[in-house]
């Protein structure tokens, strides 16, 4: 049998074959502060996360301080915010990258992040960032794709908003440019995503479409849509993280707080535990429960050479007796001896 596709990103393998791979998401709800990050790191690591990830930008390496409308955003979270001042309050600094990381490490949660620019890139290399995470709408940004996988690492590749040719281009232009694998996050770009969005069916399909791990970077509420990937194929979440949403924070309204990020550590790993393999064997924890099936008993006593009926004979637990697809054959016998009720039903007392 032909194994599922994988990555392995700091020596852990990410394929369906595995437990998926769990990416809890920083991203702005540090609040401008390192201590806060920090103590974000912490709560991450306590969740049971296999990796955590921020983002490595600038508001000048993201987007232009100009005062147009097509820099501004129109409705949902950031209404009528320019996207200079919202990338302004929720970059996560340079400068702070390296203390990150090394907390991170310190805590044994692999780290990584979403660069957004070449000068991004270099400083995660220079960390020894173990990948890169290209965000939805970076993924039809090729020369910034090949960058990243010009490290010679795997690349994540979440695929919000693009076509099935974008998600093709964007995964060959990885693959060539020297990645040494893609995992690809079927992505709702909206925030926060409906579940009536989420199309989670989508994991099955891009597993057959594109020949890699398949995973779901999920925007939804609570932890539904991450399972139910799970049981899909998906062999990666992730999923945006807060300290607290009543603290605030750019994208705090659909981050999970870490009580429910550990239920969805625990929940999605438990999924693919369930999931098993397709078998119609009795399992070596059911052989127990054998005894407590239905076969055929005798019901009241019976003298030798009376005849078996539904009087006398019936199908009840546990399973000593008979099968109970004998019945048929077994009424109108003659008992073979006297029959004492509770007695389990065998041949040798049939005549």
């Amino acid at each position: 049998m032909t194994s599922a596709p994988e990555i392995i990103i700091a020596g852990r393998r990410i394929g369906a074959d595995h437990p998926p791979y769990v990416i809890c998401e920083l991203s702005g709800n540090h609040n401008g502060s390192l201590d806060r990050a920090l103590a974000m790191v912490d709560a991450a690591a306590d969740t049971g996360c296999d990796a955590i990830k921020i983002q490595t930008y600038t508001a000048d390496t993201i987007t232009l301080d100009v005062d147009r409308p097509e820099f501004r955003i129109h409705g949902g979270l950031w209404d009528g915010r320019s996207l200079y001042e919202l990338y302004q309050e929720a970059h996560t600094p340079f400068e702070w990258h390296a203390a990150i990381f090394e907390r991170a490490k310190a805590r044994g949660v692999t780290i990584f992040s979403s660069p957004f620019d070449e000068t991004a890139v270099d400083l995660l290399a220079d960390l020894d960032a173990p990948a890169y995470k290209i965000a939805s709408f970076e993924a039809v940004d090729l020369p910034l794709i090949r960058y990243a996988a010009s490290q010679g690492k795997p690349l994540i590749i979440s695929t919000g908003m693009a076509n099935l040719a974008e998600i093709e281009a964007a995964r060959d232009a990885a693959l060539a440019a020297g990645a040494t694998g893609v995992l690809l996050l079927h992505c709702v770009s909206s925030y926060p995503a409906t579940f009536e969005d989420a199309n989670v069916r989508t994991v099955s399909d891009m597993a057959a479409r594109f020949g890699t791990p398949i995973g779901l970077s999920d925007h939804t509420p609570g932890t539904a849509a991450s399972v139910a990937a799970v049981a899909m194929g998906a062999c990666a979440v992730e999923k945006h993280f807060t300290l607290a949403r009543a603290d605030g924070g750019p994208d705090a309204a659909f981050s999970l707080e870490p009580a429910e990020f550990s239920a969805l550590v625990r929940d999605t790993k438990d999924a693919w535990a369930a999931l098993g393999r397709a078998h119609y064997d009795v399992l070596g924890s059911e052989r127990g429960s054998l005894l407590f099936r239905r076969s055929l008993y005798v019901t009241a006593d019976v003298k030798a050479g009376e005849a078996l009926t539904r009087a006398n004979v019936r199908s009840v637990r546990p399973g000593n007796g008979l099968p109970p697809a004998e019945l048929d054959r077994v009424l109108g016998k003659a008992a073979a001896r006297d029959l004492q009720r509770g007695e389990p039903l065998a041949w040798d007392m049939v005549g």
